[in-house]
């Protein structure tokens, strides 16, 4: 049961759909309090549902809490953290982030039953940071998170900049504008209200120069605002860009090297097999490769789930997962449809941009070819289009009478004198 609890809470394992079904129902929790949260402050909608937000946020907080401790029961299942031990494990786990936004988002309850008249203030800023929890399922937000923490550095340094700008103006203005206008610039800390607004473009118009001088100096600083905040800007958007970039090539990567073909391969060269692969998306109900077609390339999930209609049974492969490696040996014809389950992106690996590759790198092309005549040489079994790796994805196993023939090589070695080439 624990193992059960971990493979739905951290997506895991084979249990997808409760993952998925979990994940998609916390979302909309956490989108629901959101909004129950800023309605209850309206006196009109606290005073005709009061009782029935008050219940649905005392249910809400109840899902909360049971999820956060339910976090911490399945904490020392998580690999980093096991050789610590089950009370050493869910330590270090409670003090991670994450599992502080799961006990921000779970205090909201405990604060109501134990303190309901002393903590209004406190719940209701409690109940909007469950916002947070949003981190958790959106992999975009946690890598705009990623990249602002990456850039911290670059970013306390234009923030320095700004503020080094802010504090030159609002005295340069004070000094000029003191004298024409003292109610206005009494102070620096007042001449600093100006340069704010004038620097992040905003221009509120309640203080303005009015000396010749002040106008020069204010349309200097103007002008130099666009630039200043152009800098943290830029640095969060490139920064951003990187990290969709590198979760992007991990993820890919990491799927061409759970495939069997090419699991004897170096990083660099299964890099450069991932450099091939192509994006295609597919809808719900779409074919993504039909019966008699002729196999000429692979795919990746990335995305969605695919069914695969063998002959005596259909067979379903999630995210993650890949199939028709054997296409990349085998040309042959298709003998199963493959449509798409679920709205799809998919990565293509295309045998004919191997086959170009494998003709550049002699050595890369032998690894690929040894590692495929060994395997014909054990025997793995094939189920329609599927090798046996493939079938244990989606927890299926080839009994010897469902296998078939032992798939024939498409490559042929050439002379010891000549480059290894594929026909």
């Amino acid at each position: 049961m624990k193992r059960a609890l971990y493979e739905v809470l951290e997506d895991t394992g084979k249990r997808r759909v409760a993952a998925r079904s979990l994940r998609h129902f916390l979302v909309f929790l956490i989108l629901l309090n959101i909004v129950l949260a800023v309605l209850e402050t309206v006196p009109q909608v606290r005073a005709t549902l009061g009782h029935h937000l008050r219940f649905v946020q005392l249910g809400s907080g109840f899902v909360f809490l049971v999820e956060y401790v339910l976090r911490i029961y399945v904490a020392d299942l998580h690999p980093p953290l096991r050789r610590y031990g089950p009370f050493w494990a869910r330590l270090r786990y409670a003090v991670h982030p994450d599992a502080i936004i799961d006990l921000i988002g779970a205090l909201p309850l405990l604060f109501v039953l134990f303190l309901p008249n002393q903590a209004v203030t406190v719940v209701v800023i409690l109940r909007l940071l469950r916002f947070l929890k949003l981190a958790r399922y959106s992999p975009a937000l946690r890598s705009l998170i990623s990249a602002v923490v990456g850039e911290r550095k670059a970013l306390l340094g234009s923030s320095m900049i700004i503020f080094g700008v802010i504090l030159l103006s609002a005295t340069l203005m004070y000094l000029v504008e003191h004298n024409v206008q003292p109610e206005k610039f009494r102070s620096i800390l007042h001449g600093m209200y100006w340069a704010i607004t004038t620097i992040t473009t905003v221009g509120y118009g309640d203080v303005v120069p009015v000396s010749n001088l002040g106008k020069l100096l204010g349309s200097f600083v103007m002008l130099m605002g666009y630039g200043l905040i152009a800098l943290p800007v830029g640095i969060i958007a490139s920064a951003f860009a990187r990290e969709i970039h590198s979760r992007d090539f991990v993820v890919t990567w990491s799927m061409v090297a759970r495939v069997p073909l090419f699991e004897d391969l170096t990083a660099t060269e299964i890099a450069e097999v991932s450099k091939l692969l192509q994006a295609q998306q597919v809808r719900k109900g779409g074919i993504i490769a039909a019966q008699g077609d002729v196999a000429d390339r692979m795919y990746f999930i990335s995305e969605g789930e695919v069914a695969i209609n063998l002959k005596h049974d259909t067979v379903y492969l999630g995210e993650g997962s890949f199939f028709g490696e054997l296409a990349l040996i085998n040309q042959s014809r298709r003998t199963a449809t493959v449509t798409a389950y679920r709205d799809c992106q998919l990565l293509v690996l295309e045998s004919d941009a191997l086959h170009r590759l494998l003709d550049k790198d002699a050595s890369l092309a032998k690894k690929i070819m040894d590692e495929a005549r060994e395997r014909v040489h054990e025997g793995k079994k094939v189920l329609g289009e599927l090798a046996e790796e493939e079938l244990h994805q989606a927890g299926v196993y080839a009994s010897s009478s469902e296998g078939g023939d032992e798939p024939e090589l498409s490559f042929e070695e050439e002379t010891p004198s000549e480059p290894s080439k594929q026909t």
